[in-house]
This record gives C-alpha cells, sequence and structure tokens, in this order.
C-alpha cells in the first residue's frame, strides 16, 4: 500500500535536516545527518507518560536508514536517561544505552514511508499515520 513515488536514496535525501512529528501524546524532533545518524527528542504531553520520559530521557542517539521504502530508527545512546549510571570517580555504568542498542538489533524501530517532499512527511507506524514537518 506504499504509494511515495520516491526511490530509497531519494527518500534519503530529502530526510536529512530537522522534523518534527507529533504524535497523540508526545511531541518529536528528529534530526537526519548525512552521516546517517540522527538525534532525537521526545517531549511526553500526556501528564501519566511522564514517568517514562523521567526514568529514559527524553534524548536519543542512533543510526538511521531506509530500505524497500521503510525507514529504520536504530537507537544507539540514551544520554538522559537515569539508567546511565555515572558514580564519581570511579566509574560510568551506560546500562540504558546498552540495554537500548542491544534491543534496537532485534527490534528497531520501523516506518512505513507513504508520502515525502521538501516539508511534509507522512509515516505508517503499524496502524496509524504520523505526519511529519520540516524545521528550516
Amino acid at each position: 500500500m506504499n504509494n511515495s513515488k520516491h526511490s530509497d536514496i531519494e527518500i534519503e535525501i530529502l530526510l536529512f535536516g530537522k522534523w518534527r512529528f507529533d504524535k497523540p501524546g508526545e511531541k518529536i524532533t528528529i534530526q537526519f545527518k548525512d552521516d546517517m545518524t540522527y538525534e532525537q527528542t521526545t517531549i511526553q504531553t500526556l501528564i501519566f507518560s511522564k514517568p517514562k520520559e523521567l526514568l529514559i530521557g527524553n534524548k536519543f542517539t542512533g543510526v538511521w536508514y531506509v530500505n524497500q521504502k521503510k525507514l529504520y530508527l536504530n537507537v544507539k545512546s540514551t544520554p538522559k536517561s537515569v539508567f546511565n549510571l555515572e558514580i564519581s570517580l570511579v566509574f560510568k555504568a551506560p546500562i540504558a544505552d546498552m540495554v537500548a542498542s542491544l534491543a534496537s538489533v532485534f527490534m528497531p524501530e520501523k516506518y512505513e514511508v507513504m508520502r515525502i517532499n521538501s516539508s511534509k512527511f507522512l509515516l505508517m507506524d503499524q496502524d496509524e499515520s504520523i505526519i511529519g514537518t520540516k524545521i528550516k
């Protein structure tokens, strides 16, 4: 049911830059970089979801790519997570980064690219559509 007329490479080129996505209960900003890495900031807008944001943080970094008109996001680190423990003068234990990276290998975030141009982006995530807007 994919109606994007762009090739994977064209989709990747159109994605470079900063995008804003509004999903029910959260606002997401993703900076897609040309070295195929990304930085994501997620703000929970529902009060019941705030504890999730406090535990895992609201910043994520990782690697992205497009294959067969599907956008894949592989999380590599969650730098603001409380589970990335740092004990002064002893060691730093990035537990959240290790878990996120390992989980992302087996279950990357996957979105079907429905439509994209230089200012709008329509994704399909299982049963819901997500509209992205390019931030200049």
